[in-house]
C-alpha cells in the first residue's frame, strides 16, 4: 500500500471519528450535561444533538423519570420520650438536571439525610397516639419542609410517603403491658358492678318479702279478729257450744299427741268444763 493511500485511510477515519464525536443521540427519559473545555455549556435533550467534536464532552447522563428514594429506618424520640421506629419513602424528579448534578456532590444521599433529619423533627413536636395516628399530618408536614431546601437542587418532591410507623421493642412490650392492666382493670370494674347489683337485687327481693309477709300477717290477724267477733256475736253468754267446740278442738289435739312417736303418755285433765271455762276467762 501506497503512502498516499495510506493518508487517505487515515483521513477517512478521523472523518468518521469527528462525526461520531460531534452527533449525539439521546435516549427518551434522559439528558445529557454537555461541558465545553471543562466548563457546563448546554443540556442535550432526547432525540438528535449536535456537539462541537474534541472541546465539547458529555458529562453526565441524568434521568428525568421519578426517582424513588427509599429512607432507611431510624428511632424518633416523641415530645412524651416514647421510641419509635419509622422509615418513609421519596419520590422525585429532577427537572433542571445542571442543578442537580453542579448544586450537591451526591442528592440522593443529601436527600435521604434531610428526610431523617426533619422526620425527628416533626415527630418530636408530637405525642406517641398522635404520631401513631397522624400519618397524613406527618406528611404533609414533611414535604413542606424540605420542598423549598430541594428546590434550589433543581429537585421536585413529587410526593413522600410514611411507610411504617411503629413502637421500638420495649415500647411496645410496655403498651402492651398497659392495654392488660386496662382489660383487667375493666373487667375487674364490670364485676364489682355486677355483684353490687346482685346484691341490690337480692336486697329488694328480701324486702318485697318481708312487706308481703307482715300484710299476710296484718290480714291473718284481721280475718282472726273478724271471725272472732262474729263468734262472740252469735254465741253471746250460751257457754255449751262454745264449751263443745272448744273440747273437741282438745280432744283432736290430744289424739294428735298420742299418735306422735315421742309421745308415750296422755294426762287429760278431770274437769274439762272447767279447764275450758279457765280458757274462756270465766269463773262460773
Amino acid at each position: 500500500m501506497s503512502g498516499v493511500s495510506i493518508v487517505f485511510l487515515a483521513f477517512l477515519v478521523f472523518v468518521a471519528v469527528t462525526i461520531f464525536k460531534g452527533v449525539r443521540i439521546v435516549p427518551q427519559g434522559y439528558k445529557w450535561i454537555v461541558q465545553r473545555l471543562g466548563k457546563y455549556d448546554t443540556t442535550l435533550n432526547p432525540g438528535l444533538n449536535f456537539v462541537i467534536p474534541y472541546i465539547d464532552e458529555v458529562a453526565y447522563k441524568v434521568t428525568t423519570k421519578d426517582i424513588v428514594l427509599d429512607i432507611p429506618s431510624q428511632e424518633v424520640i416523641s415530645r412524651d420520650n416514647a421510641v419509635l421506629l419509622m422509615n418513609a419513602v421519596a419520590y422525585i424528579n429532577l427537572t433542571t438536571p445542571e442543578k442537580a448534578v453542579y448544586g450537591i456532590e451526591n442528592y440522593t444521599w443529601a436527600i435521604q439525610n434531610l428526610v431523617q433529619t426533619s422526620l425527628r423533627s416533626i415527630v418530636g413536636e408530637m405525642d406517641l397516639d398522635d404520631a401513631l395516628s397522624s400519618r397524613d399530618h406527618i406528611k404533609a408536614k414533611l414535604k413542606a419542609a424540605i420542598s423549598d431546601d430541594i428546590s434550589d437542587w433543581g429537585i421536585t418532591l413529587k410526593t413522600v410517603e410514611i411507610q411504617d410507623i411503629k413502637p421500638s421493642h420495649t415500647m411496645q412490650a410496655a403498651m402492651e403491658e398497659q392495654a392488660a392492666a386496662e382489660r383487667q382493670r375493666r373487667a375487674t370494674v364490670t364485676k364489682a358492678d355486677g355483684e353490687k347489683q346482685a346484691a341490690i337485687l337480692e336486697a329488694d327481693g328480701r324486702l318485697e318479702a318481708s312487706r308481703r309477709d307482715a300484710e299476710a300477717q296484718i290480714v291473718l290477724a284481721e280475718s282472726s279478729q273478724r271471725a272472732i267477733e262474729l263468734v262472740s256475736s252469735a254465741v253471746g253468754d250460751k257457754e255449751i257450744p262454745v264449751a263443745y267446740l272448744l273440747g273437741e278442738q282438745y280432744v283432736k289435739a290430744m289424739q294428735d299427741m298420742a299418735k306422735s312417736n315421742n309421745a308415750k303418755t296422755v294426762v287429760l285433765p278431770a274437769d274439762i268444763m272447767n279447764t275450758i271455762r279457765g280458757v274462756m276467762g270465766r269463773n262460773n
